[in-house]
């Protein structure tokens, strides 16, 4: 529960108007606060100390259930505190009282059951053991005694991903619900879409470039099932385009599903195999192929320039080398971060669960995939430069192709004209 997990159940708990802020606050930032704990302290709405008591008095059913929250999901947070900002104001604190101390791991029992859950479902058994037993031995010699949630999951996730070389494989904050919690509902469709909207399902620009070239700038691989009509529209809007540019610089990843859809707008209505997932838990292999019908208009032949860097991840990936192993997309910009595996949280405690990938996809042209290498690009420039370069032999090939109107022959000339020299035409 970090800093803006905490400020939204602040506004679960309480109206808007109730408060402003929380801050999270570490060992060292505050007198009160001891070694390996933490204190959230809440802004609320008041003009004085006796406006603070009347507040107290309004919401303590709230402060009683945000503390119980508190001390299950973030166990370090000993110290909770209600003030108003202003210099000397009064403070309501509300310390950890012990009544949950039962259902409160020790970062030692954390440990220990993460590695415990990391070897019964890794992707890659061998790999497990061997990490486990690296991390069991730091634990062991007193490494992570005395830490907060916070500083402990990004220790270990830095060990684990040093030692496997896996960035999915990562000890995180948010559990599983606690002993008294309903299980959670399954997410609602229409609020799912809903959500998506407010980002535009990952399409963060769609454009059409001077010179008739396409642009899509796409944050992350949206399900189809909620995003479709989105993906549908910015596919639309580049068809009468000689070229398009999928900007995936910013793209952190998502629904395998989602990279499919995008693919099956880049290729003809015949059948193209994209991938495999192989299930280490089941044996299981899923085949990932082109879909017989997409809406709108598909995107078959002209020529596709995807861009990376080194913050391109995971399901962004996927995209980027399935495109380029079936050679229907230049690659160009960084090599990408390198997350080839499908991962599942698995909870440790009602504060901590630790992302496993369980499985591992294969490209059925290279027989491999990203994993620890990234996708290496067709044209490796900094990522700054790739947008420029991939532009340039998009309005190239404009100009050399065949019964062009002089109108957009003219924009992509004036167009190639005016960008940055890149030595890479």
């Amino acid at each position: 529960m970090a800093e803006r997990v905490i400020n939204h159940e602040m506004k679960e708990r309480f109206t808007a108007s109730a408060v402003k802020r929380a801050v999270l606050l570490k060992h060292g930032d505050d007198p009160a606060i001891g070694p390996g704990q933490l204190m959230v302290r809440v802004f609320v709405e008041a003009a004085d100390d006796e406006g603070l008591a009347t507040w107290q008095r309004a919401h303590q059913p709230g402060i009683e259930e945000f503390r119980r929250e508190l001390s299950l999901r973030l166990p370090s947070a000993r110290l909770l505190e209600f003030t108003y900002n202003e210099p000397g104001a009064a403070r309501i604190d509300v310390p950890d009282d012990g009544s949950l101390a039962a259902e409160q791991l020790s970062g030692r029992e954390i440990v220990t059951k993460a590695m415990e859950l990391l070897r019964a479902n890794y992707v890659f058994p061998d790999e497990a053991e061997r990490a486990a037993a690296a991390i069991e031995a730091r634990l062991a010699a007193g490494e992570y005694d005395g830490l907060d949630e916070i500083t402990l999951t990004d220790r270990v996730t830095g060990h684990l991903q040093d030692i496997t070389g896996d960035k999915h494989l990562r000890l995180r904050l948010g559990g599983g619900p606690g002993p008294r919690r309903e299980p959670p509902k399954r997410p609602d469709r229409e609020k799912m879409r809903k959500m998506g909207r407010l980002d535009n399902f990952g399409i963060r620009r769609v454009e059409r470039l001077n010179g008739n070239v396409g642009y899509i700038d796409l944050r992350r691989m949206a399900v189809p099932a909620n995003a479709g009509p989105a993906i549908a529209a910015a596919m639309e809007l580049v068809a009468g385009t000689y070229a398009l540019i999928i900007d995936m610089r910013h793209n952190g990843g998502g629904a395998p599903e989602g990279v499919v859809f995008w693919c099956s707008y880049l290729f003809d209505g015949e059948p193209t195999h994209l991938n495999d997932i192989f299930r280490a838990d089941t044996g299981e292999t899923r085949q990932f192929w082109t879909l017989p019908y997409v809406p709108g208009t598909r995107y078959p032949d002209p020529p596709v320039y995807v861009l990376t860097s080194e913050r391109t991840f995971s399901g962004g990936e996927d995209l980027c080398y399935t495109l380029q192993a079936l050679g229907r997309a230049q690659v160009i910009g960084e090599t990408t971060g390198g997350g080839a595996h499908p991962t599942r949280p698995f909870p440790v405690s009602p504060a901590v669960h630790i992302g496993i990938p369980f499985a591992r996809s294969v490209n059925p042209v290279t027989g491999t995939n990203w994993q620890g290498t990234g996708v290496v690009p067709d044209v490796a420039v900094p990522e700054a430069q790739a947008y420029d370069v991939a532009y340039t032999r998009a309005l190239e090939h404009v100009l050399a192709t065949d019964d062009v109107p002089p109108p957009i022959t003219d924009e992509a000339r004036d167009a190639l004209a005016v960008l940055p020299a890149t030595g890479q035409g």
